[in-house]
């Protein structure tokens, strides 16, 4: 019985083996899904920016909302299918997480915390993403592998 629960404990608690596979996985599965999700759900329909868009970014007070509108639209659609592909990953990020800071702290300012939920999420994984890169299974690891820095060891 003992032995069962330290086989258990073993394979819950324990690091998982090949960790730097597993997280650049982890970072593929993030980016994909956040980036799609906040592409197709919410960026493409932004673009280009409705009238009732355009005066609910007026009404937050921004100069110039039509402009501000079409860069909300082009941080979540563009901005989402970069991540999506992991090209420019952190620029992307930083975009995309300044976008959600926004919307957090100004569009939804006087909702309650289930409707500010999403786009909180969208921020997080956006910081995560401006924090760790995109991992080695994107097209920034293709394109911008630095040649003086050894890859990972293989798992």
């Amino acid at each position: 019985m003992n032995s069962f629960r330290s086989q258990v404990s073993a394979r819950l608690l324990a690091p998982v083996a090949g960790v730097p596979r597993a997280l650049d996985a982890g970072l593929l599965l993030l980016r994909v899904v956040a980036g799609l999700a906040l592409a197709f759900a919410h960026g493409i329909g932004k673009v280009p920016p409705s009238e009732r868009f355009v005066a609910r970014v007026a009404g937050m007070g921004f100069p110039a909302p039509e402009l501000f509108a079409w860069l909300a639209g082009a941080a979540e659609a563009g901005g989402g299918l970069l991540l999506a592909i992991g090209l420019f990953t952190r620029p992307s990020a930083l975009l995309v997480l300044g976008n959600m800071l926004v919307v957090v702290l100004l569009a939804h300012a006087g909702d309650p915390f289930g409707t500010r939920e999403k786009p909180l999420l969208f921020l997080v994984i956006a910081a995560v993403l401006a924090l760790t890169g995109p991992g080695r299974y994107s097209v920034d690891a293709l394109l911008f592998r630095s040649p003086e820095v050894a890859p990972r060891p293989a798992d």
